[in-house]
């Protein structure tokens, strides 16, 4: 028998996570701040919707968030309106947010005072690792909650990990994205030389992906840079987000990260090229628009 099971947030990420609840049979509620959007999963999933976070949660065993930041999650957890107000002793939140550490511990801190277990559950996979189930899934909490709540995020994950206590699974996802930028970088470099010194770029990538260069953004992202296409994925607006949480996190352990910085910036520099909601591997036409200035002058 299936679990009572909220879902706050219906972006490309949550929308199909919260699909994949109902279709293994478990009753969910849905809360989004776009009504309609809300409405338009009712429809798809035959779920149920409500007005606020407080409502959709209450009588729920389990509530899981997918929203886009730190405030965003306060704004759906905390008040009279938020999340946790409706939850009851012994149920469990899970937070799919990629958010601050400091912000898990936070929310942990408010759920100990109503007898609410939490889990920061921040996941890897992009939009359509949420719309085929097969997200990777970090996870910080207790021992004993994570395993009431794994099965229930195993109906849209291909990997759940226990990796600590809570503020684990953000920090986590902050190493996750730390790889990705660097590696995306890289590849951009890579394929931008390979075209300028005239080679076949699609048919280097056949040959460097079969050794040590081979890589999931070369796989993925390697052919699709190369012609230039960006428009799908993970935008540059969010790895902006996450990057700023892994470099503040970063000053606090007084450690450096010069080559995400640096990447960092290149993101700034795709936004201000209007690239806002491109995908993150558009990094290489910040290397071409480089070149067309370059021979201009």
């Amino acid at each position: 028998m299936g679990s009572k099971v909220a879902f706050i947030g219906l972006g490309v990420m949550g929308y199909p996570m919260a699909g994949f609840l109902a279709k293994e049979g478990h009753t969910v509620t849905v809360y989004n701040r776009t009504a309609a959007k809300a409405a338009k999963w009712k429809k798809q999933y035959k779920g149920a919707t409500a007005k606020t976070p407080r409502e959709a949660a209450k009588g729920a065993d389990f509530v899981m968030v997918c929203v886009g930041n730190d405030d965003d999650l306060r704004s759906v957890t905390l008040g009279k309106d938020g999340a946790l107000a409706g939850m009851r002793k012994g149920t469990i939140l899970v937070d799919h947010t990629t958010a601050s550490a400091d912000v898990a511990r936070e929310l942990a801190a408010e759920g100990k005072k109503k007898g609410v277990a939490f889990i920061d559950a921040p996941v890897s996979g992009g939009q359509a690792g949420a719309e085929n189930g097969i997200l990777t899934v970090m996870c910080g909490g207790r021992k004993v909650d994570f395993n009431k709540a794994k099965p229930i995020i195993d109906a849209y994950a291909r990997a759940v990990t226990l990796l600590g206590p809570v503020g684990s699974g953000q920090l986590t996802k902050m190493v996750n994205q730390i790889c990705i930028a660097g590696l995306v970088q890289g590849l951009s470099e890579g394929l931008h030389f390979a075209q300028k010194a005239g080679l076949d770029a699609k048919q280097v990538l056949g040959v460097i992906s079969k050794g040590a260069a081979q890589s999931w953004q070369m796989e993925n992202r390697g052919e699709t840079m190369v012609d230039d296409k960006f428009d799908f994925g993970f935008a540059v607006d969010w790895m902006r987000k996450d990057l700023g949480i892994a470099l503040t996190e970063a000053d606090r352990m007084n450690i450096s990260l010069p080559a995400i910085a640096l990447v960092d910036q290149f993101y700034g520099d795709v936004q201000g090229m209007g690239g806002g909601r491109w995908d993150t591997s558009s990094l290489i036409r910040r290397l071409r628009q480089l070149d067309r200035k370059y021979v201009k002058k």
